[in-house]
């Protein structure tokens, strides 16, 4: 038997308390309050070629190529065309105002803290027998064996067996203190000696130290992290006024300046 069931604003607001999403969503729109706000104040707005390079790029992210696949994705998401260019819109202010407020701190930032963003290229062995595991690291000095002929024998796993233990590119961040101590002082190609740690004796083949390029991808890292950080401690500062038990309605719409086109 086939059910027809109505839902109001009412019944999501109050799904949303319930489901206890409530503090997210709010803080969710103190951020874009804060944001539109501070924007306003700056003279930050988001030009017509700007709105339309977003909402393309909003499309290719959801891979809606054609009119009717982006039409059916707003239906999907309740979403009007007007409310499709205010995404767009949130987006391109969001990043002109990150760039406006902190853009002159990014390369004081990376250098700063170039150490957390140095990575290396390591092949790793754990094993819970030392005594093996020194065995192993005398062989590989010795030149008997290759790391990866060592690792196809003893890794149980088979993924990381068929890898020869190469684990891959890795943070400081990823690694305990001892053994990032380790790799980061390695002169690759470097065997580094036997680690021990609660998971057991590491083997690890240092094979290169990646130094960290201040290139646009790591430009808008560190851009994201300063303005996550901006926006944390503006929304710790805001006085939040929350009234969950008014009607709500949705407001009137704009007129769109987002072109949807037939492909991309």
């Amino acid at each position: 038997m086939q059910h027809t069931i109505s839902i109001s604003q009412d019944d999501l607001v109050k799904h949303l308390k319930l489901s206890c999403q409530i503090p997210q969503i709010i803080e969710g729109i103190v951020a874009h309050k804060i944001i539109m706000a501070i924007a306003e104040a700056e003279e930050i707005a988001a030009e017509p070629e700007e709105l339309q390079e977003a909402a393309d790029s909003l499309r290719l992210t959801n891979n809606l190529r054609q009119v009717d696949e982006t039409l059916a994705w707003l239906r999907h998401h309740h979403l009007t065309i007007e409310e499709f260019e205010t995404i767009s819109r949130t987006s391109v202010i969001t990043t002109k105002l990150a760039k406006h407020l902190l853009e002159t701190q990014i390369e004081p930032f990376f250098w700063e803290h170039r150490l957390e963003y140095i990575k290396a290229v390591i092949y790793e062995l754990i094993l819970e027998d030392e005594d093996l595991v020194q065995e192993l690291y005398y062989s590989l000095q010795e030149g008997e064996a290759s790391f990866s002929e060592i690792a196809r024998q003893y890794i149980q796993e088979p993924e990381k067996r068929r890898l020869g233990g190469f684990r891959g590119i890795v943070s400081r961040q990823e690694l305990r203190p001892e053994i990032a101590a380790a790799v980061f002082a390695a002169s690759p190609p470097q065997l580094i000696a036997p680690i021990t740690s609660p998971l057991g004796t590491h083997l690890i083949l240092v094979e290169e130290i990646i130094q960290p390029i201040l290139d646009k991808e790591m430009r808008d890292r560190i851009l994201s992290h300063l303005f996550t950080e901006w926006l944390k401690g503006k929304i710790k500062q805001a006085e939040v006024t929350i009234n969950l038990s008014g009607k709500s309605y949705l407001p009137q719409q704009s007129i769109s300046t987002v072109t949807i086109e037939a492909s991309m």
